[in-house]
């Protein structure tokens, strides 16, 4: 099995466990006990449904798919958690992460004008504030401008002010998603 699909079909073997199914089966391949960070992306009719991830490797890939993928299901605050009949409406993505890169910028126009669109996911911090965009966000957000003013909103930033201070690291992922589901 390639990647994509034996991550895939780690995060949704997770979540099912989760919600009372079978235990789940690690495949013994030896890039799944590798450090690893990604982000598990739930969607459902084509709307999120959930998303949590890692933004540094710190546990074997495997471990980090299988959190990622409980937490995007039952732990994303910004939804109820997935009940059992839910799961078979679900599209399950993956995103594995790059090493976060430090980007040198010192205000919003040398961010502007370095940030790759459709390439670069972005880590945004000031002070005790994150908000992070994984790069599948481009096709939602395509223009720069418009990718930071909703990353600062994220953060909970203001969203049309680059505040001093304001650190960036970018990232860029390997996605997989499964098929779109048949209704």
């Amino acid at each position: 099995m390639t990647r994509g699909p034996t991550l895939l079909s780690l995060a949704r073997a997770a979540v099912h466990e989760s919600l009372e199914g079978p235990r789940v089966q690690v495949p013994e391949e030896a890039w799944l006990g590798e450090l690893g960070a990604c982000f598990v992306t739930l969607k459902k009719d084509g709307e999120l449904r959930g998303c949590i991830g890692s933004m540094e490797a710190h546990r074997p890939l495997s471990e980090d798919v299988i959190q990622n993928a409980r937490s995007a299901a039952h732990r994303d605050p910004r939804f109820s958690p997935l009940r059992r009949n839910e799961l078979d409406t679900v599209r399950f993505e993956v995103s594995l992460l790059s090493p976060l890169e430090p980007m040198d910028v010192e205000n919003e126009q040398q961010a502007l004008t370095r940030l790759r669109p459709g390439t670069d996911g972005v880590l945004l911090q000031w002070g005790g504030r994150r908000g992070v965009f994984i790069p599948k966000v481009w096709e939602m957000l395509p223009t720069p401008a418009e990718f930071l003013a909703n990353l600062r909103r994220k953060a909970g930033l203001p969203w049309k002010e680059w505040l001093p201070g304001t650190r960036l690291w970018r990232f860029t992922a390997q996605d997989w998603a499964e098929p779109d589901l048949l209704n």
